[in-house]
C-alpha cells in the first residue's frame, strides 16, 4: 500500500506560478514511477507530468516549458512546479503512483487560475 498527500493547490491569477506538492509514505521502494494528472468540469483526467525513478521526465505538450516535475528521494516527495498559469490549467490536481499492476491515487487538490 502506497499513501499520497497531496498540497499546494490555491487561486492565482493568469502567469503566476504555483507548487504542489505530493507526499509518498508506505510501501515506496515498490514505486515506479510518480506521476501529476488533472481534471477540469465535464474532462476526462489527463496526464501532466511523470517522473521515473531514474528521473525520466514526460509531459502533456499543453504544459512543456511552462511546468515542471522533480523529486526529493530523501523526502519521498514529488512536486510540479507550475509557471505561467492559464485559465486552461484550472482542474483538480491528482497525485499518482505506480507500482504494477497496481496504481495509487492522492485525494487532489484544486487549481484555480482566474483573474
Amino acid at each position: 500500500q502506497v499513501q499520497l498527500v497531496e498540497s499546494g493547490g490555491g487561486l492565482v491569477q493568469p502567469g503566476e506560478s504555483l507548487r504542489l506538492s505530493c507526499a509518498a509514505s508506505g510501501s515506496i521502494f515498490s514505486i515506479n514511477a510518480m506521476g501529476w494528472y488533472r481534471q477540469a468540469p465535464g474532462k476526462q483526467r489527463e496526464l501532466v507530468a511523470t517522473i521515473t525513478t531514474g528521473g525520466s521526465t514526460k509531459y502533456a505538450d499543453s504544459v512543456k516549458g511552462r511546468f515542471t516535475i522533480f523529486r526529493d528521494n530523501v523526502k519521498n516527495t514529488v512536486y510540479l512546479q507550475m509557471n505561467s498559469l492559464k485559465p486552461e490549467d484550472t482542474a483538480v490536481y491528482y497525485c499518482n503512483a505506480e507500482t504494477p499492476p497496481a496504481y495509487y491515487w492522492g485525494q487532489g487538490t484544486q487549481v484555480t487560475v482566474s483573474s
